[in-house]
């Protein structure tokens, strides 16, 4: 392709359309993808704090369960005292020493009483959490075969478009370079700012393309003479004539058609 300084008027314009019929092949791959690159990137988030999630309550399941091993233990240990003070009070000397005794008893049955009702609530957590689990299993496992599904739909089409993608934004690049900068400057906002992103149309049947507003008859011949880079005063679009669009269609879609 020609240097910068070499290009003529016609030359920047056709090299202008071939860049946004470039472009627009680009946009028209990553349509195709759609929001699938964001559903599995949000898929892969929820499946990752669905594992956090059974991380964390299959560590309060472990919690519980060493609680109740400690209110079994206390149990055994105010069991194991009851007796001896069962022996204690078989050689009292006083009233005094039984009720002492007595007391102690009654305490030891109080913390057996307590503790079998601590473990009563926990055994209850360890239901109420072994559920939750249960669902959170279910729904991991239903996101994971959601995202197998979805990040195979998506590498299919990477596995389709990625080459001519990327060989397309290298084409771009090239073209970029063969142009005033001015030019391409201008050609990025507008394309920004419009619609389908097309910055560089043809007339269609006497109006812009994309805006549909009429051209002037004077116009029309200005911008068929290819002397200077003309815009659409209704939408700030670069018009070409249908000609060179249909001569450069052609020319981009055998070079697509060599990329697929």
């Amino acid at each position: 392709m020609a240097k910068k300084a070499e290009l003529s008027v016609e030359d920047r314009l056709r090299a202008l359309y071939d860049l946004q019929l470039i472009d627009s092949r680009v946009d028209e791959i990553r349509n195709i993808r759609g929001e699938l690159p964001l559903e599995v990137r949000d898929l892969e988030d929820e499946v990752e704090g669905l594992n956090t999630r059974l991380e964390k309550l299959n560590g309060g399941l472990t919690l519980v369960d060493d609680d109740i091993k400690s209110k079994k233990n206390l149990i055994e240990e105010a069991k194991t005292l009851i007796k001896k003070y069962a022996e204690q009070q078989k050689n009292v000397r006083n009233n005094r020493e039984f009720n002492s005794i007595t007391k102690e008893v009654e305490f030891q049955e109080l913390e057996i009483e307590l503790a079998e009702k601590h473990i009563k609530e926990f055994k209850a957590q360890i239901e109420q959490k072994k559920e939750v689990i249960s669902e959170t299993k279910d729904r991991l496992k239903d996101r994971q075969a959601h995202l197998k599904h979805k990040k195979s739909e998506l590498n299919a089409i990477l596995a389709e478009t990625e080459k001519e993608e990327t060989a397309l934004i290298k084409k771009s690049q090239e073209y970029q370079e063969s142009i005033d900068q001015r030019l391409v400057n201008a050609y990025h906002r507008i394309r920004t700012n419009v619609k389908n992103g097309l910055a560089v149309v043809a007339i269609e049947r006497g109006a812009s393309g994309g805006s549909f507003f009429t051209i002037p008859p004077q116009v029309q011949v200005e911008i068929a003479s290819r002397k200077k880079v003309i815009t659409d005063e209704h939408s700030g679009r670069i018009l070409v004539d249908a000609q060179l669009a249909e001569e450069q269609k052609e020319k981009m879609t055998k070079m697509f058609s060599k990329l697929s």
